[in-house]
This record gives C-alpha cells, sequence and structure tokens, in this order.
C-alpha cells in the first residue's frame, strides 16, 4: 500500500486512511447450518455480505432465502473442490473423468493440487459459467465472484476467473499481490509473477482489488475471542476481506467434527452485542460488494463506450 492509499476506496467515497472491511461470510449454500447462520447475521452487525457454493445440497434453501431477501448481498462462491471426508458434492457439469474436474470416486477434488494438475481448462470455465447461470436462474441477484479454498484463482484458472467477471460484469475478489491473499497455502508450489500482473492490469483498469485477505482463524474455543479481536483490530488503511465462515450448530458437527467449534464460535461471536459494541468503536467501515458492483459496472460500461 503507497500513502495515497487504495485507489478503490476514493471510488466508494471514502479517503486514503479509510479502513474498508468486507466482512464476508464463505460457504453459505454448503450446509443447513450455513444457512442459518447467513440469515441470522447478514447485514445485522458485522457480517455485510456472503457467497453461495452452488454444487452443494443446501443451494435451492439459500436461493429461496435469496429472493425472499432481495436485500441480502450474495456472490457466487466458485466451486471446484469438496474437502470433506463424508461430505461431498460433484461438478454441475458431470462427474465425466476427462475433464480432470474429479477425483476416482467422481467428487471434486479434495484439495485444490490435484485439480491444478488434472483440470481441463476448457472444462473448468464450462462449469464455473454453469455455476454463475444456475444462481442468476435461481433468482439471485448476484454482487460478485470468489473463489472457493482459492481454486479458481489459482494460476492455471485466473484468466477464466476474471473473464467470468467481466463478462457477467461482476466484480472479482483479488489482492494486490499473491503475497496478500489468505488462501495461498492451499495451491502448493506458485509463481505469483503471472498473479500479480492480473492485479496490476486489474488496478490499470480501474476495476476493485482488495490490500489484504484474512481467513477465519482456526483456533480453539478458549482463543477465539481474543483472535477475533486481534484479527480485527489490526485491520489497517485500505480495502480488507475478512473470509469467515459462520455456522449455526446442528449439522457442522457431523460434517467437520474436529474444526465445527471454529464456525459455530464465528456464529455466536457475531452476534455477541458486547462484541458489536466493540467493533462499531473501532473506527472500521464495513462495506458489502453491491456497491462496488455498482461501480465496477459503471466503469466497465465507459470502457466499452470508449
Amino acid at each position: 500500500m503507497t500513502p495515497a492509499g487504495n485507489p478503490f476506496a476514493a471510488a466508494l467515497g471514502h479517503g486514503p486512511q479509510a479502513r474498508l472491511v468486507v466482512a464476508h461470510q464463505d460457504d453459505v449454500g454448503m450446509c443447513h447450518g450455513a444457512n442459518q447462520a447467513f440469515a441470522r447475521l447478514a447485514g445485522r452487525g458485522f457480517i455485510t455480505s456472503g457467497s453461495v457454493m452452488v454444487p452443494c445440497p443446501w443451494f435451492r434453501e439459500l436461493a429461496e432465502m435469496a429472493v425472499a431477501r432481495p436485500e441480502l448481498d450474495i456472490g457466487v462462491h466458485l466451486t471446484l473442490t469438496s474437502e470433506w471426508r463424508h461430505y461431498r458434492w460433484r461438478p454441475l457439469t458431470g462427474a465425466s473423468r476427462a475433464s480432470g474436474l474429479v477425483d476416482g470416486d467422481g467428487y471434486m477434488w479434495a484439495k485444490v493440487k490435484p485439480l491444478r494438475e488434472q483440470a481441463v481448462p476448457e472444462a473448468v470455465e464450462a462449469e464455473l459459467r454453469a455455476q454463475v447461470d444456475a444462481a442468476l436462474a435461481a433468482g439471485i441477484d448476484v454482487t460478485h465472484l470468489d473463489a472457493h479454498m482459492g481454486a479458481a484463482m489459482a494460476p492455471e484458472f485466473a484468466d477464466i476467473y476474471l473473464r467470468l467477471g467481466r463478462d457477467y460484469a461482476l466484480p472479482v475478489l483479488f489482492t494486490r499481490s499473491f503475497g496478500s491473499y489468505g488462501c495461498a497455502s492451499t495451491f502448493g508450489p506458485v509463481d505469483p509473477a503471472p498473479l500479480d500482473r492480473h492485479a496490476a492490469q486489474l488496478e490499470r483498469a480501474g476495476l476493485p482489488l482488495f490490500d489484504v485477505f484474512h481467513e477465519s482463524p482456526w483456533v480453539s474455543s478458549g482463543e477465539s475471542a481474543a483472535a477475533y479481536r486481534r484479527l480485527i483490530e489490526g485491520v489497517g488503511p485500505g480495502l480488507t476481506f475478512l473470509g469467515m465462515h459462520c455456522n449455526a450448530p446442528g449439522d457442522i458437527e457431523t460434517i467437520d467434527p474436529e474444526r465445527a467449534h471454529c464456525r459455530t464460535d464465528e456464529f455466536a461471536l457475531f452476534q455477541d452485542e458486547a462484541f458489536l459494541a466493540w467493533v462499531a468503536g473501532l473506527g472500521i467501515e464495513r462495506i458489502g460488494f453491491r456497491e462496488i458492483r455498482a461501480i465496477t459496472r459503471r466503469r466497465s460500461l465507459a470502457r466499452s463506450a470508449e
């Protein structure tokens, strides 16, 4: 970050030292508890937006919620991986082994590295387009695109990811530098230079770039409240993305027995009045993707008219 700050902050009506935060719930639609959490939290204190995993079993519930509550800020959490041991999903476009999108059992790969090694780019693009089209057809007013486990942002697929943003006139989650992207560790070995070049192209086009991406802390229950306070208190000037993973209790304990508490602890904390009052006193500006989308579309129209 330069002293001039994030140039997109000015477009959003904020000064160079503004601390702008998108407090985002990832993995909506993944299970019933994720949907319950989003329904309870979105726009009511901390969480400003979320994104839905279209191939997952509880997508339809989220889609109905989006139609009933059009004020909800919902993007598509572009999904190319299925990480749980027993709770799995398949591509919308089919489980052809030739596509490279699936493992030996016909499910999406559990990790990003084999996906990068096996997936055919044309099949990746067809699958991701199918996910966006399904969300739109279900009545969701899609506000943005981001990537589950970062997979769609991997170097092999980043061109596709950005092309979808252009084709659907939607902002995409992208960081100013690869090193500031919190999911980078999932990729395996990566040459950051091509991704950094993509970031520079986005900035030259006047499109949004996040200065920092942070995920849920994934700590024990005893450390949870303090870890979130350190994370949020440490937010600096510019545009910060907080990828949270809130879940109401009930099903996540079966899906992810070892770390379910991380998601349910988030859900409880983000309803806590003392925590919300503390956040309100920090001087952080919480924003969603709907306002980012509006500027993205205006600038895209201006460029196409040139």
